[in-house]
């Protein structure tokens, strides 16, 4: 049974968060966020906020002023909206080093429904100056991200899931900033990923194999600093892009994909597998991601559309 992200997540943070200068702030969902497992391992360095997470941030600001390291945990949905202004101003402008640690992404709180969804998260925080900005993919990569925000100096933005997703990595595998991870090779099309839908985009390249199409994957993890070089080869290489995601197709990382595209000049011909202009639903996590689309089967017939249409 693979682990979930968040269960993967509380675990490292107890782990790497041995270090005296790692503080740990939450708005009292300790349990859901699971740095519950760092409170049990080191109490006096973990601070329940209450459900204020503007104060939460506030908070983190001040710690990182005095040399800590503040890992800041809430629901994603709470820490890009009601958090933002203070992200906005300590994280970015002030240029503090603050971890701030989203749960819950995308539509994995699904029984909590719209007013619990992260689906805008990714574009609101990338466009934070300074701001690096993850999705985590799978548990060994999310207990990676945690050790980088350890040791790299600068506001982050981590978007975590509730759920577990397919294994993807092994512990001892290698990740950079800026650089995303060809996790398939293929010929005829790429598709580009994140998080949940980078196990959905390898189910896909199955589908399509039997069709004699040659899908390429790639988890670009690292949403910013984005890994032009590779979109770039990735365009020359292949007959189409997709990208695949949990989140809004308006500026999530298939915008942040074409912006690379268009500046790189390329005629290559693109698709977009998310969220469409629409809130999410109540229900199951599986549920809603077959009403959505947001599946293997729809990353294929994306793919299936792009190679057939020609480059403008």
């Amino acid at each position: 049974m693979s682990v979930s992200i968040r269960d993967a997540y509380g675990r490292a943070l107890a782990k790497y968060g041995e270090r005296a200068d790692v503080v740990v702030l939450d708005a009292d969902v300790a349990g859901s966020t699971k740095s519950c497992i760092f409170a049990e391992k080191f109490p006096a360095r973990h601070f329940n906020v209450g459900v204020a997470e503007q104060n939460m941030l506030g908070m983190a600001a001040g710690f990182a002023s005095t040399g800590k390291i503040p890992f800041v945990n809430t629901f994603a949905v709470f820490l890009t909206s009601i958090g933002f202004m203070a992200a906005r101003t300590l994280g970015s402008y002030s240029g503090l080093n603050m971890k701030l640690m989203g749960a819950y992404g995308g539509m994995s709180d699904a029984f909590d429904g719209p007013t619990h969804h992260a689906l805008e998260d990714i574009a609101i925080m990338r466009t934070l100056p300074g701001f690096q900005v993850y999705v985590a993919s799978d548990a060994d990569q999310a207990d990676w991200i945690v050790k980088h925000c350890i040791e790299e100096e600068g506001p982050v933005y981590v978007r975590l899931s509730r759920e577990a997703f397919p294994a993807l990595y092994q512990e001892d595998t290698v990740f950079e900033t800026g650089k995303g991870m060809i996790v398939r090779e293929g010929s005829v099309a790429t598709v580009i990923a994140c998080g949940l839908m980078v196990g959905h985009a390898l189910e896909a390249a199955k589908i399509l194999e039997k069709e004699g199409i040659s899908l390429r994957v790639v988890d670009m993890f690292c949403i910013k600093p984005i890994d032009k070089e590779l979109i770039l080869r990735c365009a020359r290489e292949t007959d189409a892009i997709v990208t695949a995601e949990e989140h809004s197709v308006i500026g999530g990382l298939g915008g942040a994909v074409a912006e690379v595209l268009s500046a790189g000049g390329c005629r290559v011909v693109q698709g977009f597998v998310g969220m469409e202009d629409t809130h999410g639903e109540c229900g199951p996590y599986a549920a809603l991601q077959e009403k959505y689309g947001l599946t293997p089967e729809r990353i294929a017939e994306t793919v299936r559309e792009c190679i057939r249409r020609e480059p403008e």
